[in-house]
């Protein structure tokens, strides 16, 4: 619910449990007061009186007030502003910077007016999240306006009252002269005189994405930032600020969570009176966007969400907000496909007899989906050629897709297909024929990481051969499943169409390319299941989720190493958006072996899959992965549709521990599975959450009935005692417990 007093000139942005405030200073700046727990009460009348800072001289350096009148106007160093703009007095970092035709960098931007919208508008040509019929939503706009430079810039605030989060981006228009916009960002907001804490944001790296990195907040910028065309494995479009006591389970914790999937910056700037600006948006290094005359640039959303009760609080709102009102289509909410991979099994060296044979393999374990990985097309022997041609490889498939496909549908299965459409191989048809179709600068030799180039989706050309490409091989077969790849990210970002004074803008009208394919395709194939892919986790961002409800968590299977990486993927992102695949041993990336149950038992929390050759494994393995998948099918709904509980951290013990928690309340599940041995391990009590302490709940394994209160109080013993030591323990509450 949003509100406007009007007699204290403040803006009250209410969720169900909290509340986000700020007021208009002077009728010119927003002034950011409160974002908490909820007020019943709203914030005295008197607020302005709460923002004066005095000089060493005892003179008022904001605005004019208690006998300070002979001062003038407010200034806006340190003042908390909701949106800031280059060349105040306000030295931090700002929300936004231009430069315009007469050279000047300065744009002075007051407030002008505002109105209040039901329901939640889209945000053109970008990801965002939405809202439906039924769901308590509205949102702000609010006008700034520089009057001399002819610019406008539209703040708009949605507030989604039942899943406790508010939204916030930014459209800035240009009414006047030319001007170059050097700085966009889509939040800033700032805390005042708090020098006690923390910024977490996700680190990592290729096969370890998604490390959660902890640290005190000090006086200065602290930021992370990615430079790389995308989200990537290195930085996570994510940082939460907390207290410095807080935990999973206590504590003031502010998530901001940016929904686009190229490059940002986030981070905080400290003054030394310990008030801390928070920022987000897209990074400004190498961005110049040119904006002529009635043209605007729209900034991609945050996701702000306060949690009063730790880090835990925090990622399950988001968990539910990504799960429902992010991720869209015919698999938002349905149960999706046990898949098998050939691609860990054959890599390039396969033949339609091997994938059939492959497949009737799956299907006698109980997989749904077959997936045919690189290779299958243009002269695809190896990763040196042939990105770009997606026509098929008619000596391996000499049947075609449309002849494979059959034989897996045949056998019960599903059919599914890798791509890696962003891409282009100079040794191609496609490459021959434009090679001004990759990203490139006249005369400067390209980069080839992986013997690839990037096609330069800002041009509307390149897309529609992506389209039409791609839709060309998904009409040519019975195919219900398409793994996206993105095995590089972008260098040497020039476009042969944009003129000089626009190369500038290359990254981000790729990302806006790239948003317009798969807006298209995913429409044009509702019924299709896309995951996103990039050199395993490398593009984990709720931009993607926008369009593809699940992306391949990394390509680290090692069941060891998942359990840090899915653990830190779920302090934004929900279990039913990580694939998650059981995949042979010696693991191929760590060399390290671990049991068949504990690799399935890693795996089956996320959406449950195969990369292994089946045909190597034992009976007995092949006995395990047949009840695992049975299993998988009676608890995904709960691991997918639950409430997550993250009860022991992998980064801080050898154990790792989740719980899920039925949206009924009447099952509980709790994942638990060690890293590494402990001579003489001492008993731990891993406690569970979320349960009801007057009821009881029964042990599936052996009837043993519990008091919710045990559960909780108590716990569950555990001694770290033994290798690959794995339980999936399954509670049921008791009917009339």
């Amino acid at each position: 619910m949003i509100t406007f007093d009007s007699k204290t000139n403040i803006f009250y942005l209410n969720t169900k449990t909290t509340t986000y405030a700020f007021g208009i200073l002077e009728d010119t700046a927003l002034v950011h007061l409160y974002w908490g727990k909820r007020l019943h009460n709203g914030i005295s009348v008197e607020w302005t009186q709460d923002h004066e800072v005095w000089d060493e001289n005892n003179r008022c350096v904001y605005y004019k007030s208690r006998g300070a009148k002979d001062l003038g106007k407010y200034t806006t160093h340190d003042l908390p502003l909701e949106f800031d703009t280059f060349g105040s007095a306000d030295m931090r970092y700002p929300t936004f910077h231009a430069l315009h035709k007469d050279g000047s960098r300065i744009t002075k931007l007051k407030y002008k007016d505002f109105e209040i919208l039901s329901g939640k508008p889209s945000l053109e040509g970008l990801p965002a999240t939405y809202y439906e019929e039924g769901d308590k939503v509205d949102t702000l706009i609010i006008h700034l306006e520089d009057e001399l430079k002819k610019v406008d810039v539209y703040l708009q605030y949605s507030v989604f009252e039942e899943y406790d989060a508010i939204t916030r981006s930014n459209k800035i228009v240009n009414r006047g002269e030319n001007i170059f916009v050097t700085s966009a960002l889509s939040t800033t907001l700032d805390f005042i005189g708090n020098g006690n804490m923390d910024i977490i944001h996700l680190d990592g790296a290729w096969g370890r994405e998604r490390t959660i990195v902890r640290n005190k907040i000090l006086t200065g910028d602290q930021h992370i930032e990615s430079r790389t065309g995308a989200s990537s494995s290195d930085r996570n479009p994510f940082i939460a600020v907390c207290d410095s006591s807080a935990t999973e389970t206590q504590g003031n914790v502010y998530g901001f969570s940016f929904v686009y999937s190229g490059n940002f910056i986030a981070g905080v700037d400290q003054t030394p009176f310990y008030n801390t600006r928070v920022y987000i948006g897209i990074n400004p290094f190498d961005f110049r966007y040119k904006l002529e005359t009635n043209e605007y640039f729209q900034t991609p959303e945050t996701v702000l969400v306060y949690s009063s009760k730790g880090l835990g609080e925090m990622s399950r709102i988001y968990h539910k907000l990504y799960r429902t009102r992010l991720c869209r289509g015919k698999y938002r909410d349905a149960e999706r496909f046990v898949v098998l991979n050939h691609w860990e099994a054959y890599r390039f060296a396969f033949d339609e007899e091997k994938l059939v044979e492959m497949a009737r393999k799956g299907a006698d374990i109980g997989v749904d989906l077959f997936v045919l990985d690189d290779g299958w097309f243009g002269k695809r022997d190896n990763d040196r050629s042939s990105l770009g041609d997606w026509k098929v490889h008619t000596k391996k498939l000499p049947n075609g897709l449309g002849g494979l496909a059959k034989k897996i549908n045949d056998m019960g299965l599903r059919f599914g297909l890798w791509f890696e459409p962003e891409m282009i191989s100079p040794v191609s048809e496609l490459y021959e024929k434009h090679p001004d179709w990759a990203l490139h600068v006249p005369g400067i030799e390209s980069s080839q990481y992986r013997f690839q180039l990037v096609l330069d989706l800002s041009r509307k050309d390149v897309c529609d051969y992506v389209i039409e490409s791609v839709s060309d091989i998904l009409n040519s077969a019975n195919i219900e499943y398409v793994k996206w790849d993105m095995n590089r990210y972008i260098s040497e970002a020039g476009s042969a169409l944009l003129p000089p004074d626009r190369q500038g803008e290359v990254v981000h009208r790729y990302m806006l390319g790239l948003y317009y394919i798969m807006e298209t395709l995913v429409t044009r194939y509702p019924d299709i299941l896309f995951e996103s892919c990039a050199s395993g986790g490398g593009r984990f961002d709720p931009g993607m989720l926008y369009y593809m409800p699940q992306v391949w968590t990394s390509d680290c299977s090692d069941a060891v190493s998942r359990l840090s990486i899915q653990y830190g993927t779920s302090i934004v992102y929900p279990y039913s958006t990580m694939a998650a695949h059981v995949s042979a041993v010696p693991n191929h990336q760590m060399k390290r072996t671990t049991s068949f149950d504990m690799r399935c038992n890693v795996a089956m929390v996320g959406q449950f899959g195969f990369e292994l050759d089946l045909n190597n494994c034992t009976e007995e393995e092949l006995d395990a992965a047949r009840n695992a998948i049975i299993k998988y099918r009676k608890l995904g709904p709960v691991f997918h549709n639950g409430t997550n509980y993250r009860l022991c951290s992998p980064f801080e013990t050898n154990v790792s521990a989740i719980e899920f928690v039925s949206e009924d309340e009447n099952t509980v599940i709790c994942s638990i599975n060690s890293k590494f041995a402990v001579a003489n391990a001492e008993r731990m009590h891993i406690r569970l959450q979320g349960l009801s302490e007057d009821s009881e709940y029964v042990l599936e394994d052996n009837g043993r009935i519990y008091g919710g209160d045990y559960l909780m109080n108590y716990g569950i013993p555990f001694c770290n005692n033994a290798e690959n030591k794995s339980a999936v323990l399954v509670f049921t509450k008791k009917v009339g417990g």
